[in-house]
């Protein structure tokens, strides 16, 4: 009698569990709404992603997707341990190039190749950053951002002065800047990576050309101590004049601030600072950065996210509509006026934004040849060296040729 009873109690147990979670597989509700995770290393954007997320649950009330970012710098590594450990995101931001495919060539990211739209609406050069040698690709390109100058149009209304046509008109206009008194550049050094990606990585194409030119270094048809690259090493000596008087522990941060205080005329950063001077007390725009008299202007225009899917969801169908979605003219509007100002859509559609200046710096890209920065594709490993050979340039511790031979030596070994 007593057996018959637990047996009776256990019964009503397993009945109510059953009711409660209904069989739900994990990523599911009670509700039958899938609940998909986006892995990002863009921490700042949680509440521009999340109006993005919810735009899409309207089109898709029965997916929901929670965005997850991690600490900038962890992410790589955070990421490959989770994606290894069964537990990675269903959809997470990918890396460009190299660091990329090797998390496709290990399994781990989803093909991306026949989503539909991903073929069709992007640019081959657009699309490259995330393909594989043999074409397939293994993420959806989702925001690049761009290089150039901002400069205090009111401050170059009152001294007369006009935007420079030339990198040598560039250079006149800061010596007149600083023969006024006024602090041409706001750029320091202090933090070491923005002089590199966003000044030297910036003006580099003005000198080499773009993604055409770049293969040829990267193969060693050309090399990094050729007159073209050593003249972008001068370009940096060129400028270290114009820099705020004790540049070398000027931040990247007091570099905003000097801009955003008028205590300097010009910035070259990258358009993600756009937002940094919304309420800005003075008129300001942007400009590409002039090329030397005799070269065509080209724009640094970067490749900074796409978006993939887990090759191991329980949920492959609604990552991938999720990403053809992305992949539409109308997902790319929604993502542009979600994403932060200075990141732009990869689409080869024309979109409109919102954003005077983002408009601005976008439109400076028309009618240009454009690249990703020069180490991205396959000379990550010359990173740090570049970097500390345009510091010492700068501080006049190293000539444009040395260290323009210095960069053709480490690529050579890594041809």
């Amino acid at each position: 009698m007593k057996k018959t009873a637990l047996l009776a109690v256990l019964l009503v147990i397993a009945a109510a569990l059953i009711f409660t979670f209904g069989g739900c597989k994990r990523g599911e509700t009670g509700q039958g709404k899938v609940v998909l995770t986006m892995g990002s290393w863009r921490a700042d954007d949680v509440a521009q992603m999340n109006n993005l997320l919810a735009e899409y649950g309207k089109i898709k009330p029965n997916v929901e997707i929670q965005f997850r970012p991690t600490n900038p710098p962890d992410y790589n590594a955070t990421l490959r341990l989770q994606l290894e450990g069964g537990t990675g995101p269903d959809l997470m931001y990918a890396r460009s190039y190299a660091t990329g495919q090797e998390l496709f060539n290990a399994g781990y990211f989803g093909d991306c190749t026949d989503i539909l739209g991903v073929r069709q609406n992007f640019t081959a050069s657009n699309a490259a950053p995330w393909q594989m040698p043999d074409g397939r690709l293994f993420a959806v390109p989702f925001a690049a951002v761009s290089h150039a100058v901002y400069y205090n149009k009111t401050i170059f209304q009152r001294e007369g002065l006009s935007v420079p046509q030339t990198w040598e008109d560039f250079l006149a206009l800061c010596q007149t800047l600083a023969s006024r008194g006024l602090t041409p550049l706001a750029n320091g050094v202090a933090d070491e990576w923005d002089i590199l990606e966003t000044f030297f990585l910036g003006i580099l194409p003005n000198y080499i050309g773009g993604a055409a030119e770049r293969v040829k270094y990267e193969t060693g048809e050309k090399r990094l101590n050729d007159a073209d690259f050593t003249a972008a090493f001068q370009g940096m000596a060129d400028i270290a004049g114009y820099l705020p008087r004790g540049y070398e522990s000027v931040t990247y941060n007091d570099s905003q601030a000097l801009f955003n205080t008028q205590q300097a005329v010009m910035f070259m950063d990258g358009s993600w600072t756009i937002g940094v001077y919304s309420d800005a007390p003075f008129e300001w725009g942007l400009f590409a950065a002039p090329a030397p008299r005799g070269k065509n202007t080209a724009v640094c225009f970067h490749p900074d996210m796409a978006i993939t899917w887990n090759a191991g969801t329980r949920y492959p169908d609604e990552c991938k509509d999720f990403l053809a979605w992305l992949a539409t003219r109308e997902g790319a509007a929604t993502a542009s006026a979600a994403l932060p100002l200075g990141f732009f859509p990869m689409i080869n559609a024309q979109i409109q934004l919102t954003n005077a200046q983002a408009n601005e710096c976008l439109s400076l890209n028309s009618g240009k040849e454009t690249d990703a920065r020069f180490v991205w594709p396959k000379f990550m490993d010359l990173y740090a060296p570049m970097n500390q050979a345009v510091i010492q340039v700068i501080r006049g511790q190293m000539t444009p040729r040395q260290a323009a031979d210095a960069m053709e030596v480490a690529a050579a070994r890594l041809r």
